[in-house]
This record gives C-alpha cells, structure tokens and sequence, in this order.
C-alpha cells in the first residue's frame, strides 16, 4: 500500500451532478426540482439547481404550469415565480395512498382521524389548533387565568398533522371513489 497522495481528487457531488445530467433530459431536472419547491422561486433558482439555462427552465416551467403542476405567480420585482401546485401534490399523495392502503382500510382509518379530531375539539373545547393557539395567546396578554387545558407545542403539530392526513385520506377515498365509476 502506497502513502502517496492520489494525483487528482474528485468532487463526489460534481460527479453525481454530471451523471444526474447525463441520465436526464432538462424538463425532467425541471419538474423533479419543483417537484420538492413549495415555496414562490424564480427560474434562474430553478435553473441552477436542474443544471440547466434560466430560458431552458422557464420554457419548462410553463409547461408544467399549463399542465397543472406548478402556479405561478409575480413577484414583489415583477418577475414570475414559480411553486408546486397544491393540486398536484394532493393527487400525488392521494394516489400513493391508494397504492399502499386497500379502500376498506382507508375508510376505517379516516373514521379513527374523525375521532381523535372530535376529541382535540371536546378536550380543548375550540373547532382548531390555530383557534386554540389565539385564544392561548389572548389569554396570555390579557394576563387572564386558562380556564382551557393548555396545548403543548407537540400537540398543536400533531393536530395539524391529523387534519392534513384527514384531508389526504379523503381525497384518496374520492379518487378511489371516482374510479368506480370511470372503470
């Protein structure tokens, strides 16, 4: 075994970087790029990050603005940006929850999610997490004594978290629903 260093190193991530780019055309990096973006961004940020030219990302953008994948929107400058689609990512959960969870499974587990959200409401005695916080809040600055429980943070995510699952689950059952009918 030599102790001599190795004449060139290489940069691991050029290396993946360029075979990504090999592997795949430019609208793909595009939409696998705004794919995980969910928040407004610019073509050029798009651009950099597939590899490819700001006008190659914008005409790519716009496609999949008009096939409902990404929104756009103009910017505080004048410029477009460009986010995922609630739409688009609706479906795309939807349909992997589908893909992993039988209809009569799913209807039971929505059945379970409506139970624990009816006992966050009977528990703390409001129809949201978001209603709890501002009320917590009020409370807070009014010096006023809770008669509520209070919520911990953790709590407040995991309701969050229940109803974004809540509506998933039902899309998915629409969808499955749906199909019943095309098929």
């Amino acid at each position: 075994m030599s102790n001599r260093a190795p004449d060139e190193f290489v940069d691991i991530n050029e290396e993946v970087q360029e075979e990504w780019k090999d592997e795949t055309t430019p609208y793909e990096r595009v939409r696998h790029v705004i794919a995980h973006t969910y928040s407004p961004v610019s073509a050029g940020t798009v651009a950099e990050d597939a590899l490819t030219s700001p006008k190659t990302a914008r005409k790519h953008l716009n496609t999949l603005a008009d096939e409902g994948f990404v929104v756009t929107a103009t910017g505080e400058h004048g410029g477009t940006s460009y986010r995922r689609s609630p739409e688009s990512l609706v479906v795309e959960q939807a349909a992997d929850i589908l893909e992993h969870v039988s209809t009569d499974e799913l209807v039971t587990r929505i059945g379970e999610m409506r139970d624990q959200l009816n006992e966050y409401r009977s528990e703390y005695g409001v129809d949201s997490p978001e209603e709890l916080a501002i009320e917590q809040t009020n409370q807070t600055l009014g010096d006023i004594a809770a008669e509520q429980s209070a919520m911990n943070p953790k709590t407040l995510q995991e309701w969050q978290t229940l109803r974004r699952n809540l509506a998933f689950a039902n899309a998915a059952l629409s969808i499955a629903n749906a199909k019943r009918f095309v098929d």
